[in-house]
């Protein structure tokens, strides 16, 4: 029998592509704002077989924060953080929604209205050592509304810690990701894949990658009725 998360990601391809052709190409997150970065790796984590987890490194990085369904402020709405990370030939691409931080919560989504709020990848990446999970947590007290311009105003400077956990064992810090001025252009087409573009050394694996597998292919294909915007 077809794997029901695949099957569940091509029902949501049929809706999320007219989104997509709708919102020029963005069936989900059509809005946000995108700053300039940069991730600070510590390599403070047990070594569970994944370099890129485990060494140490500095590096630039664009990030974009956005509301998941564009819904208005005041509207809680599923948030995004996205984080894109020059890697070779290929990027690297994480993308966190707003979620609970537990032990169990942390795979559920949460609407929220600040975007200095918790994030986790919910999505699990296959690795030597077992399923892993990333997430993102703000360091200190910040309150930053979801909206673009204020985002754009209020995050520079705004630093998080960069988790990972294997299944529902305890968070462990990895990295720190810092953001800073935003971009030229106050919302640039910047489209992130993280099933195709995972970390080194981990692959998009589970339920949720294969159910988002076919909404990806759905809005790439959008984005096609949409060249140069």
């Amino acid at each position: 029998m077809e794997d029901l998360a695949r099957l569940a990601g091509r029902m949501a391809a049929v809706p999320l592509g007219t989104l997509a052709r709708w919102r020029a190409g963005k069936p989900m997150h059509p809005r946000g704002a995108v700053l300039d970065a940069v991730v600070e790796r510590t390599g403070a984590v047990p070594d569970w077989g994944v370099p890129w987890l485990t060494g140490p490194a500095r590096e630039p990085a664009v990030v974009r924060l956005s509301r998941g369904a564009g819904l208005p402020v005041p509207w809680p709405d599923l948030l995004g953080l996205a984080v894109r990370l020059p890697a070779g030939d290929r990027p690297v691409d994480l993308l966190l929604s707003s979620a609970g931080h537990g032990r169990w919560t942390r795979y559920l989504p949460v609407p929220r209205v600040d975007a200095a709020a918790a994030y986790s990848s919910m999505m699990g990446y296959r690795s030597a050592a077992g399923t892993l999970r990333l997430a993102a947590v703000p360091e200190g007290p910040v309150r930053i509304p979801s909206d673009p311009a204020p985002v754009l105003e209020r995050a520079p400077g705004t630093a998080f810690r960069l988790l990972v956990a294997r299944g529902s064992g305890e968070w462990a810090p990895f990295a720190r990701l810092v953001l800073g001025s935003p971009v030229e252009e106050p919302d640039p087409d910047v489209r992130f894949d993280a099933v195709r573009n995972p970390p080194p050394g981990l692959l998009a694996d589970g339920p949720m990658a294969r159910f988002r597998a076919p909404a990806y292919a759905a809005a790439r294909e959008g984005r096609s009725a949409h060249p140069g915007e």
